[in-house]
């Protein structure tokens, strides 16, 4: 007999692997397979994008990163 917890997770790992995509692959472990493969891709992108925004956000009106202004040079028109 299969748990009430267990059943849950398999109705979410379902619409989680619809909502990816078309069903692809032969049977049943196939697009289980490639939908895992698009959840980590999926993760990827969702990182890369945090690390890109955090970067922005971390520059965000940054003063610049030369404190000692350079001297003009004596002589030069």
């Amino acid at each position: 007999m299969i748990s009430r917890a267990c059943q849950t997770i398999a109705k979410v790992w379902r619409l989680w692997a619809k909502a990816l995509g078309a069903k692809d692959g032969s049977s049943n472990r196939d697009a289980d397979i490639i939908a895992g493969i698009r959840t980590v891709i999926l993760v990827c992108y969702m990182v890369t994008n945090a690390a890109i925004i955090a970067n922005a956000v971390r520059h965000w009106d940054n003063h610049p990163s030369v404190t000692h202004p350079i001297p003009p040079a004596k002589g030069v028109l």
